[in-house]
């Protein structure tokens, strides 16, 4: 396969480089800085999988979708930040050479709402989405060193039925390292992952604490409780479901198996913090709160943790 990621941060260059491994073709659009790094010295991976290097000349590496050789890509994988969707949308939109409407694009990002701003440009059945809960961190530019795997990563899509064209590509990063495969439940995978994301995010971030901490404390865990009460209401609000037939099942499930081997982890977000970045806060949190707005659903919790995340990225 011909593969293009768009987005060369932590998780563009970890499902590069087990698309790279599998013997796929991969071209990769990055910052100006990342691109120069990864034409001198290559993609280089370490951590929970094993090491893997790709030799500067084995991929392609480009700082604009305009640079690309005109190519067929048989697959497009989004893995910006979440606040970079709209931008990462348009931009594809724009460049013909991408607009293959047999070839799938596949949102590789956290949050809710993702799939929604591409679907406003492009047709509902090229749009995928994946759920990826391994931890992904870049110690250089051209690096990535994978540090937590909580379980494979899942490719559907919540527009259509059909899923089975996601197969090669589910197969390829697989055989590249990272267990894969293909759903026809992402949705109630990625509500899952908004769940543990909107309890556990912000409130590390706000407290500058590690996930564990957070469970020690009666006061945190009531806090954590009533942000996934909220969380549960907006989403069958907006009809969708998850693996747990009520919040209380969810919380129960997140105390005994979920939080116990994330104790040490500090999320991106509290990262973003300290390096005074924009963090991903809208898509999460945040997107609790649009759709509380949206259904007239009270969900102060987690508009409290939005507004105190957005306060502390411009400080």
């Amino acid at each position: 396969m011909n593969i293009l990621l768009y987005g060369a941060g932590a998780v563009g260059l970890g499902l590069a480089s087990c698309l790279l491994k599998s013997g796929e073709q991969v071209d990769l659009i990055g910052r100006r800085e990342t691109v120069d790094a990864l034409k001198q010295n290559g993609l280089q991976r370490t951590g929970l999988f094993g090491d893997f290097t790709a030799a500067p000349e084995s991929f392609g590496a480009y700082a604009s979708l305009t640079e690309l050789p005109p190519t067929d890509y048989d697959c497009i994988l989004v893995c910006t930040k979440s606040f970079d969707t709209l931008t990462a949308a348009q931009q594809i939109a724009g460049m013909p050479l991408l607009n293959n409407a047999s070839s799938p694009i596949v949102l590789c990002q956290n949050g809710w709402g993702n799939a929604e701003i591409f679907a406003e440009t492009f047709p509902k059945d090229r749009i995928k989405s994946a759920r990826v809960i391994t931890g992904f961190r870049r110690p250089q530019k051209h690096q990535v060193d994978i540090t937590v795997h909580a379980d494979a990563i899942h490719l559907g899509s919540l527009f259509s039925g059909d899923v089975s064209g996601l197969a090669p590509l589910s197969a390829a990063i697989d055989a590249g390292g990272i267990p894969c495969q293909v759903t026809a439940t992402v949705s109630q995978d990625l509500w899952a992952k908004m769940l543990y994301n909107c309890m556990l995010n912000g409130l590390s971030t706000v407290f500058d604490v590690p996930y564990g901490v957070l469970g020690e404390s009666p006061h945190t865990r009531e806090l954590m409780e009533n942000i996934a009460h909220e969380v549960y209401a907006v989403m069958t609000a907006a009809g969708y479901a998850t693996h747990w037939t009520s919040a209380e099942d969810y919380i129960d499930t997140f105390y005994k198996h979920q939080l116990p081997p994330t104790t040490s982890h500090e999320p991106s977000m509290l990262q973003d913090i300290r390096a005074g970045k924009q963090t991903e806060i809208d898509a999460l949190n945040g997107a609790v709160m649009q759709l509380g707005q949206k259904h007239n659903l009270p969900v102060p919790y987690n508009i409290a943790i939005y507004r105190i995340i957005k306060f502390m990225e411009n400080q």
